[in-house]
């Protein structure tokens, strides 16, 4: 790790169930007595090779069947809070799926107070943020936004991921103002697989402070513009959008394009354990494939501390 680029910054694009390695998801089967279609950590790695953002998901459900208890969600979340300081990350805004445990059964507040024990135990500032799954029904969303609620105090905001083809922002438009009257932060997926529309929708109807993703914005210059004029940060996952195909190869990525534009671009793992590398692995393959400098470099990991969920004095302390 001491090799790659290391430059302090904020990771805001992190889905915890996205750092669940297949060494953990073997231990946790054991520990849960799962069983696995897998009969090793090598056989499951080998099944890593994504046709497209549906083909991920659907193994990517899978492997959660092994989070069932506190401790578990406790010690995924301790495994990637330990990687934070080889990858020179100050400060995570960490995503998390509840609809994707409470439908095993699991119950929210197993989940949050999983990933709050790792967090008060690290030497890592990090934040939660809680996802709705855009493929799961608008009055599912509603639900687990009441079963949290409870919880709010160890949750700075919500966010919108999975499935994005066929499901618009403006589904979720409800439960984004019921998120926000709660005086929650609010973010989402858009324009990764989904059109420069849903960029736009993202913004309109569910008020939303950053944008992940978001690379097809340059499909609308108009938007280009606004998000350039508003400082509307997007979470940019370089090695993710290669591996599921939104992009043929990182030497074709859009990141230099939106640096150009002026959009106030941050760089991200997004499901580390599945697409090739944390966040110093996405710095080093930027700087690699598409001749990203190290002042630009420096200026993307300082873009992502203005981009985070900090008061000043935090993000002083960074």
């Amino acid at each position: 790790m001491n090799d790659l680029p290391t430059p302090p910054k904020a990771e805001l694009h992190v889905h915890i169930e996205g750092t669940l390695e297949p060494e953990m998801v073997f231990e946790l089967a054991r520990r849960n007595d799962v069983a696995l279609p897998h009969s090793s950590v090598e056989q499951l790695r080998a099944e890593y090779r994504f046709r497209d953002l549906q083909s991920f998901l659907d193994i990517y459900y899978a492997n959660m069947a092994v989070l069932r208890t506190e401790a578990d969600f406790r010690d995924l979340a301790a495994a990637y809070l330990r990687t934070c300081a080889d990858n020179g990350v100050r400060h995570a805004e960490i995503f998390f799926d509840p609809q994707a445990h409470t439908k095993r059964g699991v119950p929210v507040r197993t989940v949050i107070d999983g990933l709050s024990a790792a967090i008060a135990d690290s030497d890592v500032s990090a934040e939660l943020i809680l996802c709705f799954l855009r493929d799961e029904p608008a009055e599912s969303a509603e639900q687990v936004l009441r079963e949290a609620e409870p919880h709010l105090d160890r949750i700075i905001g919500v966010g919108l991921d999975s499935a994005e083809a066929g499901h618009p922002p403006s589904k979720f438009t409800e439960v984004f103002r019921r998120a926000r009257e709660l005086g929650l932060r609010a973010v989402a997926h858009a324009g990764e697989e989904g059109p420069a529309e849903y960029v736009a929708e993202a913004l309109d109807l569910l008020g939303v402070q950053r944008v992940d993703h978001g690379i097809r914005a340059l499909e609308d210059p108009q938007l280009v513009a606004r998000l350039r004029r508003d400082r509307v940060p997007l979470t940019v996952c370089p090695l993710s959008n290669v591996r599921l195909r939104c992009v043929p190869r990182l030497a074709e990525h859009p990141l230099p394009r939106l640096v150009d534009a002026g959009v106030l671009v941050t760089l991200n793992s997004d499901d580390p354990a599945y697409f090739g590398g944390y966040a110093a692995e996405n710095f080093a393959a930027v700087q690699r494939e598409l001749g990203i400098g190290d002042e630009q470099l420096r200026q993307l990991a300082a873009n992502s501390f203005e981009a985070a969920f900090l008061d000043d004095e935090r993000r002083r302390g960074m």
